[in-house]
């Protein structure tokens, strides 16, 4: 879809010009002109009052699909320091390019001197690193990342994007997506390359229009999954006939090449036409608050709690016990949608997909949207009163008690131990 103006309506009223949210109309004369900015959100539309503005259907035809290649990955740096999704995402990047055969995994690396990253980049996976250096993007903005990111997918057209589903990941990537005109498939937690021939099956069972689709072609299209209807459902979305394929995805659920320093690839320094004018915001100061200091993602020790705790003071026995740890403190659902805590410590297909080396699941049940966000931990240990609660069926050890007497006492030999230790 696209917007355009209807010059010989239009009255140079610039009634559309205070209305985009994107700064995407300019004035030329007495002509409002769109510019590259454009979402085709359609406030313009609703704002003229002589109808000298219209959607139309994009006249450019079928996009030709094997003009792209490679899988590229945003990889997310702040403050000079690589984001572990992004090392994830060029974990998962390199079994999609496999899958799909002769692809190359791409770095995408956006920012102000960040040369020193680029080793680590090649170490973790990347063929190739693509690097985009100015001092206007030493501190993200939304304009900046998504003009010069709009630009090098263009000039270099990759098959697949994919991002971190964090703050940034899932502010840049629908701006780029709507610039590109393509599809977004957000907050996945699998990806997957379809080897078979999905003609056939969209003509029965779907209403999409496949025209201009070779029935005879293999066409390796992204398979993205994610969760739905608050996680009861995992639905499982394609872009057949766009380009690049584009996912967020969460953080915690993909899992990183083992890391090998002897590993080099290609750099190519992307030249862009990024300049002041595009860039509506200014960052004055960067203050982080003390919870972003403590992150579940990050963590290698998590102390959950949930229902079973019996009401929010429980959570003071969970602190105790993720301090003891050396932990931080997570929930379930069910103890967030109580409002016994913030949404901030939830596990799961709704919250956050974890993978620490030991994961305490205190007075949880185990229900299915739970598990999805930390069965992949290194160890589980359960507490719970039920026998038969489903997260014993992933736990490797279980205990069945009350909490509220097992938990002071693992805090009691942990401290014995680590005294011992210390002797």
């Amino acid at each position: 879809m696209a917007i355009q103006v209807i010059n010989d309506k239009c009255r140079g009223c610039k009634l559309c010009v205070k209305a985009c949210p994107f700064d995407a109309i300019d004035m030329v004369g007495k002509l409002a002109v769109i510019n590259e900015k454009c979402t085709a959100c359609a406030q313009c539309i609703a704002a003229c009052p002589f109808d000298a503005i219209e959607q139309t259907t994009s006249d450019e035809g079928p996009v030709d699909l094997s003009a792209y290649k490679d899988v590229w990955v945003y990889t997310e740096q702040r403050a000079g320091k690589l984001m572990n999704v992004a090392l994830e995402l060029l974990g998962e990047g390199s079994k999609l390019a496999n899958e799909i055969g002769d692809r190359k995994v791409c770095a995408l690396l956006i920012g102000h001197e960040t040369d020193h990253l680029i080793p680590e980049l090649y170490a973790y996976g990347a063929d190739v690193v693509y690097q985009i250096d100015d001092p206007l993007l030493k501190n993200y903005t939304t304009d900046g990342y998504a003009k010069v990111m709009t630009d090098a997918i263009r000039e270099f057209k990759p098959e697949i994007v994919l991002f971190g589903a964090t703050h940034i990941g899932r502010d840049l990537a629908p701006r780029v997506a709507a610039r590109l005109d393509t599809g977004l498939t957000a907050d996945c937690t699998r990806l997957d390359v379809n080897t078979g021939n999905y003609i056939n099956y969209l003509n029965k069972y779907t209403t999409l229009d496949t025209s201009g689709m070779d029935p005879n072609s293999d066409d390796k299209n992204l398979k993205q999954t994610r969760p739905a209807f608050g996680g009861n459902i995992m639905a499982t979305i394609i872009c057949p006939k766009k380009r690049p394929q584009m996912s967020t995805v969460r953080p915690g659920v993909m899992s990183k090449l083992e890391k090998d320093p002897s590993r080099t690839g290609e750099l190519i320094k992307v030249n862009h036409s990024l300049s002041k004018s595009d860039i509506r915001t200014e960052v004055v100061e960067v203050v982080k608050a003390a919870k972003e200091l403590v992150s579940l993602t990050d963590a290698e020790i998590i102390c959950s709690g949930g229902r079973g705790l019996g009401d929010p003071s429980g959570f003071e026995l969970i602190k105790k016990l993720a301090d003891t740890v050396g932990g931080v403190v997570g929930s379930s659902r069910a103890a967030v949608d109580a409002g016994w805590i913030d949404h901030s410590h939830q596990v799961g297909q709704t919250g956050t997909t974890v993978k620490p080396k030991i994961y305490f699941a205190c007075g949880i049940s185990g229900a299915i949207q739970h598990l999805a966000g930390m069965q992949t931990s290194d160890l589980i240990i359960a507490i719970n009163k039920d026998p038969d609660a489903p997260i014993f069926e992933v736990a490797d050890y279980g205990i069945v008690g009350d909490l509220y007497k097992v938990v002071p006492k693992i805090i009691e030999e942990w401290n014995r131990v680590k005294e011992e230790h210390n002797k």
